[in-house]
């Protein structure tokens, strides 16, 4: 992408060093009972991986693909399911696995999707959250740090399905 470059916000050691202990957070707070980690593909993917490594009890994985962004940099506003749950969550305890809170839109239809399917409780892991682009509140339960109003990509955030890939989270500016 000419004309653009990337700066790095969070290294890869910042990250994997707090994602340590959102995993022992998470682990004394659900000490049994199922436990279900829905990562929000494609971005979460990453976290994910990481996260269930670092949370030292059992759980179940599932995925859900949810879109509001397209191929541009801001949220349409415009919410839509792409990939459902594979397995049923009744009477589960569910923790959604986010890359990023912004507008809080995307995350109140998901709640609102996930606990009509009758959870013990639903509550949200974001490694990175953006509270001044809140639109729509939203509680995050396990947040990983909180980020200036910034276009960011790596460790599982793209733009246009690009920058995944890197280690790091990073800023891409000049776009």
């Amino acid at each position: 992408m000419s004309g653009s470059s990337l700066r790095v916000l969070l290294s890869n050691e910042q990250i994997q060093a707090r994602i340590a202990e959102i995993g022992l957070k998470i682990g004394a707070d659900y000490p049994s009972g199922d436990l279900h980690m829905v990562c929000i593909l494609k971005g979460a993917c990453i976290f994910l991986s990481d996260l269930a490594r670092a949370t030292p009890r059992d759980i179940c994985i599932d995925f859900m693909g949810i879109s509001s962004y397209g191929k541009g940099k801001s949220s349409s506003g415009e919410v839509k399911l792409t990939k459902d749950l594979d397995h049923s969550v009744e009477g589960a305890d569910v923790l959604i696995v986010e890359d990023i809170v912004d507008t809080g839109i995307t995350l109140n239809y998901l709640i609102h999707v996930i606990q009509q399917r009758k959870p013990r409780s639903v509550r949200i892991a974001a490694l990175l959250d953006k509270p001044t682009r809140r639109i729509r509140p939203v509680d995050v339960a396990y947040t990983g740090f909180q980020i200036p109003d910034e276009f960011v990509v790596g460790y599982g955030l793209d733009f246009a399905e690009k920058y995944r890939n890197l280690r790091d989270v990073c800023v891409l500016e000049g776009t």
